[in-house]
């Protein structure tokens, strides 16, 4: 088994969409974390609060430069994720496919590293 984290992508019209009908996503959403708890692959799940109350720390300079709201350029925020516990990255690929999400969003399936484990380097 491996731990695989579904992370939800939105654009602005797509969380638009999504708020305009909250009631119904939390439904579908709630129906969607029994699933995962009844096939035994739930980890974890939380929301994200509006990027606009985060700070972005941006390291790119010779110190950390600290700026409010959502980096500017990015077309898409993270806004939540789910965490599974699954045999295959294609079990991880199947979950992400059931996930409600509204039209235009996207789910990214990143593998999470074991704390023994660290990124395959090319060096």
């Amino acid at each position: 088994m491996a731990q695989y984290m579904l992370i939800m992508r939105g654009t602005d019209e797509s969380n638009a969409a999504m708020m305009a009908n909250i009631d119904e996503m939390m439904a579908t959403s709630r129906q969607f974390i029994d699933d995962l708890f009844k096939a035994g692959v739930f980890v974890a799940a939380e929301g994200l609060d509006d990027a606009a109350q985060g700070v972005v720390v941006d390291f790119s300079g010779e110190a950390p430069v600290v700026t409010d709201g959502p980096y500017g350029e990015t077309k898409e925020l993270f806004g939540g994720y789910f965490m599974l516990d699954v045999a295959s990255k294609e079990e991880a690929v199947e979950w992400a496919r059931r996930v409600p999400a509204a039209p235009g969003s996207k789910i990214e399936v990143r593998r999470v590293l074991g704390g023994d484990e660290t990124p395959e380097s090319d060096a």
